[in-house]
C-alpha cells in the first residue's frame, strides 16, 4: 500500500495509489482519518479496509497527483526520533569514532513538511545541509521488543531529508536545536507499508541529489544500526506507539564535510530517492522576514 496525505478544502485528507492515481479516502470511505497517525492507531484492518474502499471507489473520487499539495503523512507524531552518526562512511568523513552505542536527537512536528513542499533557509544561518534518511513510521505499540520480533510494529516507510542548520547544531553537543527549524525536514513522496519492501527496508539504494547532482550515494544495508536493532535498542527505554516516526541516519556526502562545504540556498532542488520507495523532492526558500 502507498499512501499519502495532502491538503483539501482547507484541511487534509488521505490517498490511496492505485497505479497512476490517487483515491481520496474521504470520499471512497466516508468518516476515514485524515490522518495517517490516526489510521494506524485503528489497527492493520483499517488499512485494509482503506485498501478494499479505495479499489472500489468511483473514478470521481480518483485524483491526478500532479495537481495536489502534498502534507507528512503524520501531521504530529507523537515521537520524532532521529539517529546520529549511524553509517560508518559518514562517521569517517566527520573524524568520529565508531559508535558503540546508539546516538539519537529528539524533532518537533513543526519542522516537517512534505513532498513537493519548500524546505526553508532560516534567516539566522546560510549553512543548511541535507541528509538522506530512511523514515521508519511505527504501526503498534511495543516495549522491550526482541529481534524476532521487532519488526512486527513497523507500518512502513518513507523517505527522508533531515535538513540541518550546521553552524547552529554544533555549537553546543546537542543537535536538537540545529536540527528543528521550522520546515527544514521534508519527508515523503509517499508511506509506503512495509510488506512492499524488504524486512527492515534493508538493502535499498538511497541517494541526494541537488540541482541533478549526485551528493550522496549509498545502501541501506550499510547502517551500523538497522531498523530491527535501533527498535529493540529503543524500546528498552520507552514505549514506541503508532505515528511514531524512526529517522534513520545518513550517509557520507553530507555538505558540511565536503572541500568547500555546499550548502543548500534558495532555489535550489532536492531530491532524495530510496529505491522502491520513491523521490522526495523539495525546493528551497528562504525565511520570510519577522516583522
Amino acid at each position: 500500500m502507498r499512501l499519502v496525505r495532502f491538503q483539501k478544502n482547507g484541511g487534509a485528507a488521505l490517498g490511496i495509489r492505485l497505479g497512476d492515481s490517487i483515491v481520496d479516502l474521504s470520499q471512497a470511505m466516508p468518516g476515514a482519518p485524515d490522518d495517517l497517525a490516526d489510521l494506524l492507531r485503528q489497527g492493520p484492518a483499517a488499512l485494509a479496509q482503506a485498501v478494499e474502499a479505495a479499489r472500489a471507489a468511483p473514478v470521481s473520487a480518483h485524483i491526478a497527483p500532479g495537481g495536489m499539495n502534498f502534507l507528512p503523512p503524520i501531521a504530529r507524531p507523537g515521537k520524532i526520533i532521529c539517529l546520529g552518526v549511524n553509517f560508518l562512511d559518514h562517521a569517517k568523513e566527520a573524524s568520529h569514532q565508531k559508535p558503540a552505542h546508539l546516538m539519537i536527537f529528539m524533532r518537533g512536528g513543526t519542522s516537517l513538511v512534505g513532498h513537493g513542499a519548500p524546505l526553508v533557509r532560516p534567516n539566522c544561518s546560510d549553512q543548511f545541509d541535507f541528509e538522506a534518511e530512511l523514515a521508519v513510521f511505527i504501526g503498534a505499540t511495543g516495549r522491550h521488543l526482541k529481534p524476532e520480533n521487532a519488526l512486527s510494529i513497523v507500518a512502513g516507510y518513507a523517505a527522508f531529508n533531515d535538513g540541518s542548520v550546521r553552524d547552529v547544531q554544533i555549537r553546543v553537543s546537542q543537535w536538537t536545536l540545529g536540527k528543528n527549524f521550522d520546515g527544514t525536514g521534508g519527508v515523503g513522496p509517499e508511506f509506503v507499508s512495509a510488506d512492499e519492501l524488504p524486512p527492515g527496508a534493508a538493502g535499498l539504494r538511497l541517494q541526494t541529489r541537488l540541482n541533478g547532482e549526485v551528493m550522496q550515494d549509498a545502501n541501506t544495508a550499510d547502517m551500523l544500526f538497522d531498523v530491527r536493532e535501533t527498535l529493540v535498542i529503543l524500546s528498552e527505554c520507552m514505549t514506541l506507539e503508532p505515528g511514531d516516526m524512526i529517522i534513520m541516519g545518513t550517509p557520507a556526502g553530507v555538505g558540511l564535510l565536503r572541500n568547500p562545504p555546499l550548502f543548500m540556498k534558495p532555489g535550489d532542488v532536492c531530491e532524495i530517492e530510496i529505491e522502491r520507495i520513491g523521490i522526495l523532492r523539495n525546493p528551497i526558500v528562504q525565511e520570510a522576514p519577522a516583522f
